[in-house]
């Protein structure tokens, strides 16, 4: 039997003392180390954490980080070391990711061509899809994919309506194209470079393995992502259910028909004179005053301090049960049901949209009422959709979950502010985006000199970022106070807590016991076959862990197959990023799935559906691809 790791040193086969039955205190179950149990219970913790979302992920990683430290004696993490991921290279260089992208996005380029592509694409379903793909795809190679899904919703959401096509045919194809197009570059998303970072440390080791260049797998990625956008166009497609109907109509998409009621307060009422905060006892009924129709005047929010008269009109949502006892005690008297959108939308200054809850979203586990939704946004909420739930009863106490779509009623201007705020992703393109377009050359011209000085090896990827960073602030495509509010605080932190989770699992020889234990599939199956069950272990394995924690995991496995089976560690690399990178089988594994879930009116299995097919061949293609270019 080969030594083994224990503890950071490697202990001796002969110490095991098979012949006698005696096992060392330093050895538990099966010849396995104490310290490999540690940390691989650990991890099964970790994997429990993620999947089960009992805690935010980026909270969780950093349990598991504190866990980690804890455990030092068997870990082998330092507190410094445990901290470590705050300082590394791979966190520091996503964040200044985040920031050129943000600044990217702030001129409008990206939503400029996406414009230009709906124009191209008019009502034909297959030029829909190219434009959608055409346009994610290439720009998520050199803008992070993630902001590039979030600014292209609202413009494919409109360019669905707009050509009478159902949301639902392009949404996931939107998201399925920025993850393939995220493979062209080592900058394309965060995965790629958190790989980057744990290849380049295990090259001490491992003489093959490297960091990856700017353009290292670039061939690979755009063979990747033409084949998978010849699958949706021509196939993917017509796995999608139509759940959205094509034509826009929130009232009936939303079943709203039975929540809306406008009513008029006669003269006896007694609720003339009161205000509309006062009008309505809250806690016993469960309804909301929308908007205040006054002869020719329309009052939005805020109301809640505007005088009722006899003779005016309040919308209310509520359900009909509760209408009944309204009109009882308070003696109004029902004048109309809104039945379409054009009723919810008097006049140019009010609108209907429907705005996303991203993961990093600060409204995540808050309410309405907690958080004064109306007071702070001007803006009034309809109903929630959660996947294919649809909620419109006690609004203000439901807790807003990940991936959450809330209706929304509010003027143009409440609108074009909760465009531009983080917490949220509004789905319809707002009509007066304030973009900075003069800033476009300098935008561009940054984003390739971030790109050109490594893959020139003028400088390094993380001194390239950050002076591209700095260059966003000085030209003023960005502004100083916008460079904290670009970051996805959740992806940093995410990225902080797992790296020292890979750390252990390599020390403690985590990674060398389970990359054994793989490598006697060798003994039945070809390398290639190997490097294939990699490939959909990790993808299964994205699934329900994040995509930046299954590559910290799998990369040391892999490795350690890889030289078990006297294959090339960097071929297992490879494919392991690959596959962390394509989460195509739910909404859970990727952000991105998440963006387009609501606004889609998907169902969890609508990713399935169209992604297990497109999983299976592209794990074909990436792992003959690997063995072409790279060999085994």
């Amino acid at each position: 039997m080969d030594d083994f790791v224990a503890g950071g040193g490697r202990i001796p086969a002969a110490a095991q003392l098979p012949d006698t039955g005696q096992v060392p205190a330093v050895l538990q179950v099966a010849g396995v180390s104490t310290d490999v149990l540690v940390v691989l219970g650990v991890v099964l913790f970790a994997l429990v954490l993620f999947t089960t979302e009992v805690l935010p992920i980026d909270v969780s990683a950093i349990l598991v980080m504190v866990t980690l430290m804890v455990l030092e004696p068997w870990t082998g993490v330092s507190p410094a070391e445990g901290i470590s991921g705050f300082a590394n290279e791979a966190t520091i260089t996503v964040l200044a990711m985040l920031i050129l992208s943000a600044g990217v996005s702030r001129t409008g380029v990206v939503q400029m061509l996406g414009a230009r592509m709906a124009a191209f694409a008019g009502g034909d379903l297959r030029k829909q899809l190219l434009a959608t793909i055409g346009v994610a795809g290439p720009a998520s190679g050199f803008v992070n994919n993630t902001p590039v899904v979030a600014i292209l919703v609202p413009v494919i959401t409109d360019l669905a309506h707009e050509g009478n096509t159902s949301p639902s045919k392009l949404l996931i194809p939107l998201s399925f194209a920025s993850m393939l197009g995220g493979m062209l570059t080592l900058i394309g998303t965060s995965t790629n470079l958190l790989a980057s970072n744990v290849a380049g440390r295990l090259g001490d080791e491992y003489p093959t393995l490297h960091s990856f260049s700017m353009f290292e797998f670039t061939h690979l990625g755009a063979i990747v992502l033409v084949t998978g956008s010849l699958y949706l166009l021509f196939v993917g497609h017509r796995l999608l259910p139509e759940r959205v109907p094509p034509e826009e109509d929130y009232v009936g998409e939303y079943e709203m028909d039975e929540y809306l009621t406008d009513v008029a307060v006669p003269e006896a009422s007694p609720l003339v004179g009161s205000t509309v905060e006062e009008a309505v006892d809250t806690e016993q009924y469960d309804v909301d005053v929308l908007q205040l129709v006054r002869g020719e005047s329309t009052f939005l929010e805020p109301i809640r301090q505007k005088t009722i008269r006899a003779g005016d009109v309040l919308r209310l949502r509520t359900d009909r049960g509760t209408l009944a006892e309204l009109l009882s005690v308070d003696e109004l008297r029902i004048v109309g049901t809104p039945a379409a959108d054009e009723e919810l939308e008097p006049g140019d200054e009010t609108t209907l949209v429907e705005i996303v809850i991203p993961r990093d979203s600060t409204l995540v586990g808050e309410t309405l009422e907690t958080t004064s939704f109306r007071e702070r946004y001007d803006a009034s909420v309809l109903a929630f959709r959660r996947g294919r739930q649809l909620i419109r009863d006690r609004l203000e106490a439901v807790r807003m979950g990940v991936g959450d779509t809330l209706l929304v009623q509010a003027s143009v201007d409440s609108i074009d502010r909760l465009s531009t705020n983080p917490d949220f992703i509004v789905a319809h393109q707002v009509p007066d985006p304030n973009y900075r377009t003069e800033k476009i050359p300098a935008a561009l011209a940054i984003v390739a000199g971030v790109v050109a000085m490594p893959a020139l090896n003028v400088l390094p990827i993380l001194v390239s970022a950050l002076a591209g960073v700095v260059a966003m602030v000085v030209t003023g495509v960005l502004h100083p106070g916008e460079l904290y509010e670009s970051v996805e605080w959740s992806v940093i932190f995410l990225l902080a807590g797992v790296i020292p989770l890979g750390v252990a699992l390599e020390r403690s020889g985590g990674a060398e016991l389970i990359g054994e234990a793989v490598a006697t599939s060798a003994d039945f199956l070809p390398a290639i076959g190997v490097l294939w069950v990699f490939y959909i272990a990790t993808g299964l394995v994205t699934e329900v862990i994040s995509n930046n924690a299954s590559v910290v995991l799998m990369i040391p496995v892999a490795v350690e197959a890889a030289s078990r089976i006297g294959a090339d560690p960097f071929a297992f690399v490879l494919a392991v990023t690959f596959a962390a990178s394509t989460s195509f089988l739910g909404p859970v594994g990727y952000q991105t799935n998440l963006f387009v879930y609501g606004p889609g009116g998907y169902r969890f299995t609508d990713y399935a559906r169209i992604g297990a097919p497109l999983q299976v061949l592209l794990s074909v293609v990436t792992v003959l691809g690997i063995a072409a270019f790279w060999g085994l």
